[in-house]
């Protein structure tokens, strides 16, 4: 069930428009499309929102082959009030309907039982690691696995293609992670240090504090848990973000890209222009062409 409650995603406005831009979409201009459902949910966990949603391309690929696959990961401030799994449905049916599967995965947000620190990250692995015991029965190539995660997923996104830099003495630690060969954060919040000393982010400060924990609970709280700490995560990485996003202001974008590039990681950032942060997980959108094109070029590479 799509969950988009917040004031602050719900009421925000463009920063720079000119008169010939259309406005920018909401949040209820999504929703009230149509919505395609997954072909499978898979369970991990006892939870409920410890499922994982798979969408498969129609028909049987090639004689001994299996389809790219992309592992998507749903924002909302890791915050289940806000949003689920089915936020991504739009987008992952787009992706299947041009013969790419979708491993779309939920996990227990700062606001549900065992949410927070470790939960919540534990579930977004243990809910990628599934992915590869599930392959065969899809026909899912895990050989090159894309993540494309958005807002708060584009953080555990990148810190999925990040884990195995997690130090091995932290709880978040997996001894055989599934290899992410490439990822592509819209509108992501990678940084987590720079989230909660920044009031104008759409997600506010104190979701920060009960995703990893209020400092002095641990020597170091982004020691395992922000993107950065991690640098260099050796995975390319595209960043896309909309230059009238007010949700996420684009100085995440354009500090995480100084940040992972002077690590020495590969990373581009693409700023698409009159594009707010809902038209990022909309079908038929300037964002998500970009999207799609960044998502064909990883796997050709």
């Amino acid at each position: 069930m799509l969950r988009l409650a917040s004031v602050a995603l719900l009421a925000l406005i463009p920063a720079v428009m000119t008169a010939t831009d259309p406005p920018l979409l909401t949040w209820d201009d999504l929703s009230a499309r149509p919505r395609p459902s997954p072909d499978a949910t898979i369970a991990y966990g006892d939870d409920e929102m410890q499922k994982v949603d798979v969408w498969v391309p129609k028909g049987a690929p090639a004689s001994g082959a299996s389809f790219p696959t992309v592992l998507m990961v749903h924002g909302g401030c890791w915050t289940t009030s806000i949003a689920d799994r089915s936020l991504m449905n739009w987008i992952a049916g787009d992706l299947r309907a041009k013969g790419i599967a979708v491993w779309n995965i939920d996990y227990r947000g700062v606001d549900r039982p065992g949410g927070g620190y470790p939960g919540t990250f534990l579930d977004a692995a243990a809910a990628a690691d599934a992915l590869a015991a599930n392959a065969g029965r899809f026909h899912l190539d895990t050989s090159r696995i894309v993540a494309v995660g958005h807002s708060a997923g584009g953080h555990l996104a990148l810190w999925l293609a990040a884990r195995p830099k997690v130090p091995r003495d932290s709880p978040l630690r997996t001894a055989a992670a599934l290899p992410i060969a490439h990822v592509i954060s819209l509108g992501g919040l990678p940084d987590l240090e720079a989230t909660a000393a920044s009031p104008d982010n759409g997600c506010g400060v104190d979701v920060v504090v009960q995703l990893v924990g209020a400092p002095g609970t641990r020597p170091d709280v982004y020691a395992d848990t922000s993107v950065p700490r991690l640098l260099p995560i050796g995975v390319p990485q595209d960043l896309v973000n909309g230059r009238e996003d007010r949700i996420i202001p684009v100085r995440f974008g354009t500090d995480y890209e100084a940040q992972a590039k002077k690590a020495g990681d590969t990373v581009a950032l693409h700023f698409v222009p009159a594009t707010g942060h809902v038209e990022l997980v909309t079908p038929d959108t300037n964002a998500w062409t970009e999207t799609v094109r960044l998502i064909r070029a990883a796997f050709a590479r």
